[in-house]
């Protein structure tokens, strides 16, 4: 190890970390006690020889005491008992004898004196023979036998005080103790300074690196390692090193790699490529930020929303990866055919946004939007051998004539396609105030009829419906009407259906205001029925209510809550709805004639319908359109129409009705051409319930009553 890695080895074992680490702390309390617990092992094997050593020694002085006595010369002559004698006392004179006690050799007691307790022959006496050598507290305990007497007939035991040895030896503990500790401490020390240098001091190294790089991973503050990697433990450091370098540049070009995706997720289509509405919002805003050009005027820019009409019966029909090609394809021409400074975003399914700056060579608008729409449709799609014309409606707003603010400028251009796509699709509209009006006043009227659904404001007025040749009243239409209070003289006014309920149905309110007529016309028929008169009811079903709700468990549910019969109810469903998805008409058709309840298509002969599949429909009555019957008159056209729908409806077995009769002659009319049942002024206005139970017990039945009326 060279000398730059010793000093480093030793600058680092004075680093903090380095003794504010537990491991360091166990290695030292642990190699300490070690130590110390070793040396004690050492000293107390130490203390033990010694004193088996000591006892020896008393043992043998013991017996040359006693082998060189007055007593001893008196055992050797034979006397019965020696003991007796006045030399027996010479024993007294024994160094540190506290007490002795003599045995003949049947273990007869001969003699005693001093301290005697404990010297019993039995004490001595093994198993292995006699233990001559006993320690007490303060004292030791020896025993003379016969055979160190030379074969005399006598035990002598004594008792002798070594108090003075053992405070020698505490002593001499209590001076080696605290050199015991040092010594300990010391080795410690050294032995730390070892491990330290060659196994702790990596290895807390290794630990703080570690430590540094988990509180930065992308950018990990470590230090290089100080010395050089000769060893197992060295090499570990330097590896670990390494990888934590290739860890931190790995996140990072993961992370640089994920911040660019998801910044291309966030801010562009995935479809196309083509930025999206967030991202072209920011365009528009950095536009406004730079609008002043160098002269100080406000440069121009135009904004156009594009949206693919009927895309979705492309989806539908022919499947996703046709329509994403057709999306694609839209986009590369979009971008492909609009100048370089022009942006071109994907915003929605099938919808887009434009941003061109208004330069000398484009100084109109809607001039873009021709150039638009002009592109998407003069040349069809072909995707997989197949060609697709594709048309599309545009809505136009400018910066800074119609808003100054960017987004406010995209809004305004989404209001206008609105008016694009609801003046029939395949047009251009710019941008125009009462645009933005009608659309306030459009959120206001669904506002307010969210609160007239909740405060109840809704009513249903019914419009008699009769037999054309016995003049029996057979039913009754139930009609919505709104009545919204306000500050007029009258408190209040009716709101046309015509202008609510298209609101109704475009936000899916209509669901639960259907649910609303269902529920309160099927009560209301249910009491002329208490009062005998058995009239059906019928009740338009929305678009939304057939496609978007159970309209045959609600029907159910609503038959027996009420507890009218199911052919009192009809339900009267316009063609167009019924054409939009056959398979699942004619299965909900079906599931409510098996409920019992009367089925009708309303407004017939205005919309489109395939008589293969009307003839599948398990419906019971057509209900011609009143546009053709108060036009029938007149117009020979419509006459014809009507009665082609009334010989059509009786080819098939159905009732035919006729709404819209105003006039005597509308009757005579639909009298000639048999048309089965009459609905219109000329009998009855629409009216509250409480009115028509009125007009049923005034009416006698016959149709000359209206004559008289008029």
């Amino acid at each position: 190890m060279n000398t730059q890695s010793k000093s480093g080895r030793k600058s680092l074992l004075f680093k903090s970390y380095i003794w504010k680490s537990k491991i360091t702390w166990r290695l030292a309390v642990a190699t300490f006690l070690t130590l110390l617990v070793m040396q004690l092992v050492f000293i107390g094997a130490y203390f033990f020889k010694l004193e088996v050593h000591y006892n020896q020694q008393i043992l043998k002085m013991v017996k040359n005491e006693v082998m060189t006595s007055a007593v001893m010369d008196n055992m050797i002559k034979g006397s019965i008992n020696p003991f007796d004698m006045k030399d027996g006392d010479a024993f007294k004179r024994l160094a540190n004898v506290k007490g002795y006690r003599a045995y003949d050799i049947t273990f007869e007691k001969l003699d005693e004196y001093g301290d005697v307790n404990g010297l019993n022959i039995d004490r001595f006496t093994t198993p292995e023979g006699y233990k001559q050598i006993i320690s007490g507290k303060g004292h030791v305990d020896v025993l003379i036998t016969a055979q160190d007497l030379n074969d005399l007939p006598f035990f002598l035991a004594f008792r002798l005080d070594n108090t003075e040895w053992h405070q020698g030896r505490l002593e001499e503990t209590t001076q080696n103790a605290g050199l015991l500790i040092g010594l300990s401490l010391g080795s410690t020390l050294v032995i730390l300074l070892f491990i330290g240098s060659w196994l702790l001091v990596p290895t807390l190294f290794l630990s703080e690196t570690l430590r540094k790089a988990s509180l930065s991973p992308e950018k990990p503050d470590i230090e290089d390692y100080p010395f050089k990697a000769d060893d197992e433990i060295g090499t570990a450091v330097v590896t670990v090193q390494s990888l934590i370098r290739q860890n931190a540049d790995n996140i990072n070009r993961i992370k640089s790699a994920a911040q660019d995706q998801i910044h291309k997720l966030a801010y562009y289509d995935t479809l196309t490529g083509l930025p999206n509405r967030i991202l072209f919002l920011q365009k528009l805003a950095e536009l406004a930020r730079n609008a002043i050009n160098e002269d100080g005027q406000i440069k121009r820019w135009a904004v156009l929303t594009v949206d693919l009409d009927h895309f979705k019966d492309v989806n539908d029909t022919m499947g996703h990866n046709i329509g994403d090609a057709i999306l694609r394809g839209v986009g590369k021409r979009l971008a492909s055919a609009l100048p370089d400074t022009a942006i071109v975003a994907r915003t929605g399914e099938d919808e887009y946004a434009i941003t061109v700056p208004m330069v000398t060579s484009i100084t109109n608008a809607k001039e873009i939007g021709e150039r638009i729409q002009n592109v998407i449709r003069n040349e069809p799609f072909k995707v997989f051998n197949e060609n697709f014309q594709i048309r599309c409606s545009i809505g136009v707003a400018t910066y800074p004539d119609d808003a100054s603010d960017p987004e406010q400028v995209l809004k305004n251009a989404d209001i206008a396609l609105n008016r694009a796509k609801e003046d029939g699709r395949d047009t251009i509209r710019e941008y125009v105030e009462d645009f933005d009006r009608a659309v306030q006043l459009r959120f206001q009227m669904l506002r307010d009829l969210r609160d007239a659904l909740e405060e109840e404001q809704l009513t249903l007025h019914f419009q008699p419906q009769l037999d054309l040749r016995t003049g029996a009243v057979i039913g009754a239409e139930a009609l919505l009407r709104w009545w919204r209070p306000d500050d007029s003289e009258n408190g209040g006014t009716y709101i046309s259906p015509g202008l609510f309920v298209p609101i109704a149905e475009q936000s899916g309110l209509i669901v639960p205001i259907g649910e609303f007529v269902l529920r309160n016309a099927c009560r209301t028929a249910k009491t002329w029925h208490d009062k005998g008169h058995n009239v059906r009811v019928a009740v338009n079903v929305s678009g939304a209510q057939f496609h978007q709700s159970n309209v045959v468990a609600l029907t159910k549910e609503v038959l027996e809550e009420t507890g009218i019969d199911p052919k009192n109810l009809e339900l009267e469903v316009t063609e167009s709805v019924f054409m939009d998805d056959v398979e699942f008409t004619i299965e909900t058709l079906m599931k409510l004639n098996q409920i019992g309840v009367e089925l009708a298509i309303d407004d017939f002969g205005t919309g489109y319908s395939s008589l293969s599949y009307l003839r599948q429909f398990p419906i019971d009555r057509l209900k011609i359109d009143q546009s053709f019957i108060r036009n029938a008159l007149q117009d020979e056209d419509d006459a014809a129409i009507t009665k082609t729908i009334i010989s059509l409806g009786h080819s098939l077995n159905l009732k035919v009705i006729a709404e819209g009769v105003e006039e005597l002659e509308h009757e005579e009319f639909l009298l000639r051409e048999n048309c089965d049942e009459v609905q219109g002024y000329r009998y009855c206005r629409p009216v509250p319930a409480d009115q028509f139970m009125e007009f049923l017990e005034a009416y006698n039945g016959n149709l000359d009553y209206f004559k008289k009326q008029a």
